[in-house]
């Protein structure tokens, strides 16, 4: 059996249909139709991934998402049926890996999926001694620091700024980003890239309206510069 994966999902068609279709792919699923029953069993499962739906009743996904990121590196995939660019940041700054619009498709929905899951078990075989600026990335802990101060990234964060300094002083493409840091090329939505950068700039620029650590070249993608 493939990995375990918990759907929260509080359409009943939709739940059933992604668990028999992430069942087909291989994975061992357990779900749940509420945000706070999701919760209970994610606690219970530890599951290896959750594809969580934005819109349930009471706890809502997002709300459902800082918690699990609050105790979890876990890959989050959730679903959502609106596809603005401020609905994609609030996503990720909840710390969200990934989204898939409904309605979707399974094959879709399962290579995102699978893409999170190589995401989190990945390493590289030079991350040690990452910096970009005066930020310093420590793989193998998760940790960012500029000045011995702590900066709490969300994973996906965590990854496109590690990925950033491996490429320091080179440009990479949003296309380049999404397949190195999301896994995939021809599934990728540039918003997703813009979004997370977006954020990261926040948190880590001095000044974030004017980057210094991550530039923007116009027309191409983005780069860090050297330490």
């Amino acid at each position: 059996m493939d990995a375990r994966i918990l759907v929260i999902e509080d359409d009943a068609s939709i739940r059933e249909l992604t668990e028999r279709g992430l069942r087909a792919a291989g994975f061992e699923v357990t779900t749940a139709a509420t945000g706070d029953d999701g919760l209970e069993r994610f606690r219970a499962d530890r599951p290896d991934a959750v594809v969580l739906d934005v819109m349930l009743p009471g706890m809502d996904g997002l709300e459902v998402c800082k918690a699990i990121r609050a105790a979890s590196a876990v890959p989050v995939v959730m679903l959502t049926a609106r596809s603005e660019t401020l609905d994609v940041v609030v996503g990720l700054e909840s710390g969200a890996d990934d989204y898939v619009t409904k309605p979707f498709e399974m094959p879709e929905l399962i290579a995102r999926v699978r893409a999170s899951l190589r995401r989190a078990s990945g390493r590289h075989p030079s991350d040690e001694g990452l910096r970009v600026g005066e930020v310093r990335i420590d793989v193998a802990a998760h940790t960012v620091t500029r000045a011995d101060e702590r900066i709490e990234l969300t994973p996906t964060e965590f990854r496109l700024l590690a990925e950033l300094a491996r490429h320091a002083g080179n440009v990479l493409s949003r296309e380049q980003l999404l397949e190195l840091v999301w896994g995939y090329d021809y599934l990728g939505d540039s918003r997703l890239v813009d979004a997370t950068i977006q954020r990261l700039r926040a948190k880590i620029e001095t000044t974030p309206s004017t980057p210094r650590t991550i530039e923007t070249v116009r027309g191409v993608g983005y780069r860090a510069v050297r330490p």
